[in-house]
């Protein structure tokens, strides 16, 4: 109950502050927009950072990973996505956004990275989760350059797939 909650949280109250301070959620990036170019930024900061990190997991954690069974997979990757939606509508729609009032568009991609990390602490693999800081960056990025969560939410998910085969169990 208390993760639906958290989650409700996180994808509803961008959106209703942004009614409520008559922001447009455009400014916010909530809007679902990703042109081919974005779509070939998602690809390469993917490749970029699941390449690297799937050698890492082999060669550190090979003993560790444990596929999931197969029947559990199509909830995982739903899951997966659900989370990437919400967590990225708050955490790069509205405390990247309300970041970046306050200070230049680096430090708000980094500040905000930095609590995505802080929050991913309550998961059952802290104190490893605060690892989530990393893929943060690349998130806050792929929303500032193109204006939309929606990179952001794709990169995400694709994180969260990726995690499902590759991420050690401890």
């Amino acid at each position: 109950m208390k993760e639906l909650l958290v989650f409700a949280f996180f994808l509803y109250f961008p959106y209703g502050w942004c009614a409520l301070s008559g922001n447009s959620r455009e400014s916010f990036g909530l809007i679902w927009k990703a042109d081919r170019h974005a779509l070939r930024d998602v690809a390469a900061v993917s490749l970029l950072t699941l390449l690297p990190l799937t050698a890492a997991s082999l060669f550190f954690f090979g003993n560790r990973l444990f596929p999931p069974a197969l029947g559990a997979v199509p909830a995982a990757v739903l899951s997966g996505l659900a989370a990437a939606v919400a967590e990225e509508t708050f955490f790069r729609g509205w405390v990247q956004t309300m970041l970046g009032y306050r200070f230049s568009r680096v430090w708000s991609v980094v500040l905000a990275s930095a609590l995505f990390g802080i929050a991913h602490l309550a998961s059952p693999h802290a104190p490893f989760a605060v690892l989530a800081f990393f893929p943060g960056l690349a998130m806050g990025y792929l929303r500032d350059r193109h204006g939309s969560v929606l990179p952001a939410i794709l990169y995400h998910w694709i994180g969260n797939i990726w995690s499902i085969w590759l991420y050690p169990r401890f």
